[in-house]
């Protein structure tokens, strides 16, 4: 049986949305316990009349709201829905934690109560994105926006791992996102990184440019999250802005509207391929134990691939499989 806490109070549309996707994972899942993290009297209204033998209702009093400072959240609000999901996971009583909720006061609450693993300075957010060739790993998408050249390196490390582990590339290929590909450009950041990295054991393969990621010409891309967090909130801008013109010129012309009906089935499926909701959610990579941060515009869909993400991750080991990477290193 896999055993997750779920933030039922974090997200845009929670608790109902997060609820809901809740409801249909374990649907979906019969081999998955859900301990549904929150205040009692806003969750009960959202559950079915009947409750799942497979779901349970854990009691927090607070809420960590998305504008909270993470610090001051973790030092005064005791009793929050992020602290008691960590606290289940930190008692053994789950194996992994799922919040759409603030991301920082996930990361603060993550680091507090369970803490790193050995080898690693800052823990990452590693986010799958679809290429033209396979899915790449972007690594560090937002938990860290100030960085030192051994943090990228490590990042790296970890999203070798998580490339081999969970998309199954032999020596993945890893490059550093940079404003050219030659050596000498970037920031100070940038160029001491890819001198370590050139030395490392790690397969990489130099500097990349933004224009590169979605080519499909190296399986780990490494920023610092500054620069992740941007390039992952552009991509998901255009992929919708794509998605909106499509639509406009579709509903404006005769001809491009029998198109649209004949390719409706790639269409679907360039729509999966590019939709953010399918994995649900991204894990926070180096810290002792399963954490998958959700999106904060996560709906019920959103939610249940989470949760699969999370089963995904407790299944591979994948906190093990980095202890032993980094104890390489």
């Amino acid at each position: 049986m896999y055993q997750v806490a779920v933030d039922a109070m974090g997200g845009d549309f929670a608790p109902q949305a997060v609820v809901h996707g809740v409801i249909e994972a374990l649907n979906a899942w019969k081999d998955l316990h859900v301990f549904l993290v929150g205040v009692p009297e806003q969750i009960r209204p959202h559950l079915p009349r009947k409750m799942p033998s497979n779901l349970s209702l854990v009691p927090a009093s607070q809420i960590i709201g998305m504008n909270d400072p993470p610090i001051e959240a973790l030092r005064t609000k005791t009793d929050s829905s992020i602290r008691r999901a960590f606290e289940l996971l930190r008692q053994g009583q789950v194996q992994a934690v799922v919040s759409a909720g603030n991301s920082g006061a996930v990361l603060a609450h993550a680091l507090f109560l369970l803490g790193r693993l050995s080898g690693v300075s800052r823990p990452a957010i590693a986010t799958v994105l679809p290429t033209i060739k396979h899915h790449a790993v972007l690594i560090d998408s937002g938990a860290n926006v100030d960085c030192k050249p051994q943090h990228l390196v490590q990042f790296a490390t970890m999203g070798a791992v998580f490339s081999e582990q969970v998309l199954g590339f032999k020596h993945p290929r890893v490059g550093l996102l940079s404003i050219g590909e030659e050596g000498g450009k970037g920031n100070t950041l940038v160029k001491r990184t890819h001198k370590l990295l050139s030395e490392g054991p790690l397969n990489y393969v130099g500097n990349i440019e933004g224009r590169d990621i979605y080519k499909g010409e190296v399986e780990v891309i490494v920023c610092d999250g500054f620069v992740g967090n941007v390039c992952l909130k552009l991509s998901e801008g255009l992929a919708e802005a794509l998605m909106s013109m499509l639509a406009q010129e579709v509903l404006s012309q005769r001809l491009a509207k029998l198109g649209f009906m004949l390719a409706q089935r790639a269409l679907r499926k360039f729509k999966q391929r590019i939709d953010w909701r399918e994995r649900g959610g991204a894990p926070l990579l180096g810290i002792e134990g399963v954490v998958i941060i959700s999106h904060g515009r996560s709906d019920a869909r959103a939610i249940k691939n989470a949760l699969g993400t999370a089963k995904e991750f407790i299944k591979l080991d994948l906190v093990n499989k980095l202890k032993e990477a980094l104890q390489d290193t």
